[in-house]
């Protein structure tokens, strides 16, 4: 399943409780941060982005850090297009937990390999006095025991604001939603697309609203219908036949044509 095939596209954030979930996207959304802590039991919030190549709609869905709902579990993890895996480096039982959230993605999703995944230790802030995880240990066990994943391993301060965004651009790019070679004709794709659609309901238009023009193109002209050629032009002094005369002089020659064939006599008057 890919993140570009998806109008809107959900982000699961999974991990304990206390690992910061919910300052990391307060952090990202609204640039703000706070010590207080408040439970959380599941908040979505709504974004949409310009990527340039396209317009990207978000659900980010921030899940609860305690393991007492695990139906919600469950049906965040179903409908989940990427996840974000959080824990503290200051606590190794975080990681716990992390990899408990990894282990139900493997049982309830066959395509896990496929699912964009960022593991990130936040509170990198207080690791040099009160770390307890190693980010080198975690990616040992991220690309040495586990198949292989679209997957990231990162630190961050929620608090100081340390690759806060490069977690979620990591998601573009883990997706492939922008292809690594695109340039600034990337979304030209796009715009003509969106203005052959526009040129074609602009057609579609002219000729609702026109319909003598659109007549024209299709019937053929009146004076090759009657075996006429064509009138000239190139007399400014001649003037063009009415379609009444043309018209009139088509009956005329088709009634011509039916009183010959009535008759023995094969020359037409």
């Amino acid at each position: 399943m890919k993140m570009s095939d998806f109008e809107r596209i959900r982000l699961v954030i999974l991990g304990g409780a206390g690992v910061g979930k919910s300052c990391i996207i307060k952090r990202f959304l609204f640039k703000t941060y706070s010590d207080k802590y408040r439970p959380t039991v599941e908040d979505l919030y709504n974004r949409e982005y310009d990527l340039g190549a396209v317009t990207l709609k978000v659900d980010i869905l921030d899940t609860s850090g305690e393991m007492q709902f695990p139906a919600m579990r469950r049906l965040s993890i179903a409908t989940a297009h990427a996840f974000l895996l959080v824990y503290a480096s200051t606590s190794e039982p975080s990681l716990g937990c992390v990899k408990q959230c990894f282990e139900e993605i493997r049982e309830q999703r066959a395509d896990f390999q496929d699912i964009p995944m960022v593991i990130v230790g936040n509170k990198s802030d207080v690791s040099g006095t009160h770390r307890e995880v190693l980010i080198e240990d975690v990616s040992e066990w991220v690309f040495c025991e586990l198949p292989k994943l679209k997957v990231k391993v990162m630190e961050c301060s929620a608090k100081d604001d340390v690759n806060i965004t490069e977690i979620f651009k990591t998601f573009v790019t883990l997706s492939r939603i922008i292809p690594a070679n695109s340039n600034s004709d990337s979304s030209s794709g796009l715009k003509r697309r969106s203005s052959a659609y526009v040129s074609a309901s602009s057609k579609a238009k002219s000729r609702i609203g026109s319909p003598s023009t659109g007549c024209e193109k299709l019937k053929e002209p009146s004076y090759l219908a009657a075996g006429c050629s064509e009138p000239s032009t190139s007399d400014p002094k001649s003037k063009p036949r009415s379609r009444s005369l043309i018209r009139r002089s088509s009956r005329k020659t088709k009634q011509q044509i039916q009183n010959a064939s009535g008759t023995d006599d094969c020359n037409v008057q």
